[in-house]
């Protein structure tokens, strides 16, 4: 969620709402008309206000994994970086990597919206938002209630949500078959360079049999994709287990001394959400947070300090009222922003 993950450029006295606004060289395709969209149950399984379009494709259950390839890493989005006080070190390398936990999906809240790598989100391709994994990379995710896997392209940050471990694209969703209930246990294995050759190897071995398979009269329903799920025995190699990366960060009151804003803004109490070594990292997570919290109608600066972009609510009359937008935020978000005075 959270490419992300997923902001708005300087606020002014009231603050700006809405996708950002910059021409990104490439566009989402948009979805093939089909039937209405599926019926789905939160399930605590999407971001508040989210969920799937009016006009999903009708080929869901045939759009293919994403193909592993070797790519250079995105520098700014694989920085360290803090959300609500939870301090986040992605990975620099394409190591083995394998956790389970749950999965979660976003879908037209974020469709067209920049990632943190870069690329505009589509939420019928086959990718996902994982809060360490290396911006970009592949990963195999496979839902161990019903064992289907499909391989993914990791280019956003999230979920930042408590105990969420990978946020997948509407179509990685349906294939694995959680759509309607929202989330689910998954497994997660990253794909390293030695292990992308023989996914090749079964691709090409794979095709000759797709292409004499008969098509579906109709698409499956959405709690019941492909009646094929892929093998465990076509599956990569287990992997060993790596820790979890993410490690919480001590809550540190700002520093008295005036930071060089990027956005202008009094002193006072605040609420810090955030901070990011990439400013358009904290542009992004800005505009998310509006999206997901409508009710939400105070500033959120963005200040360059120590190297870092953080983001600050308020200003706030004294540490009680903090408070208490706190406590709402995190009845919304299950996270807690932590207070800062400057």
């Amino acid at each position: 969620m959270l490419a992300a993950g997923l902001l708005l450029g300087a606020c002014g006295s009231s603050p700006k709402r809405g996708a950002i606004v910059r021409d990104a060289g490439v566009a989402a395709p948009k979805p093939a008309p089909a039937a209405a969209a599926p019926r789905t149950s939160r399930g605590g399984g999407y971001y508040q206000d989210d969920g799937p379009g009016e006009l999903p494709p009708a080929n869901l259950d045939r759009i293919a994994d994403a193909e592993p390839r070797l790519e250079p890493l995105a520098r700014a989005a694989n920085n360290p970086y803090t959300v609500f006080g939870q301090q986040y070190v992605p990975g620099k390398t394409l190591a083995p990597y394998r956790q389970r936990g749950i999965g979660s999906w976003y879908g037209r809240k974020f469709h067209g919206q920049r990632t943190s790598s870069g690329e505009i989100y589509d939420m019928y391709g086959m990718s996902a938002a994982h809060t360490t994994l290396p911006i970009p990379s592949y990963a195999r995710v496979t839902n161990l209630a019903n064992d289907r896997s499909v391989i993914v392209r990791v280019n956003d940050r999230g979920p930042f949500l408590a105990g969420r471990l990978i946020d997948l694209s509407y179509a990685a969703a349906y294939r694995l078959g959680y759509i309607g209930a929202g989330s689910a246990s998954v497994e997660v294995e990253s794909i390293t360079p030695e292990d992308i050759p023989l996914i090749a190897a079964q691709r090409r071995q794979a095709a000759p049999s797709a292409r004499a398979a008969p098509s579906p009269s109709s698409p499956p329903s959405p709690s019941s994709p492909p009646d094929a799920p892929q093998a465990r025995a076509d599956r990569l190699p287990t992997a060993p287990v790596l820790a979890a990366a993410a490690s919480p960060a001590p809550a540190e009151p700002a520093a008295p001394a005036p930071a060089m804003p990027v956005d202008s803004g009094t002193g006072g109490v605040y609420l810090q959400l955030g901070a990011f070594s990439a400013r358009d990292n904290a542009e992004n997570f800005r505009v998310r947070i509006y999206q997901q919290l409508a009710w939400l109608n105070d500033a959120i600066w963005i200040f360059a300090r120590d190297g870092m972009y953080r983001l600050d609510l308020g200003p706030y009359r004294d540490r009680d009222e903090a408070a208490g937008m706190a406590e709402k935020i995190r009845q919304a978000l299950q996270l807690k922003p932590f207070i800062v005075e400057r």
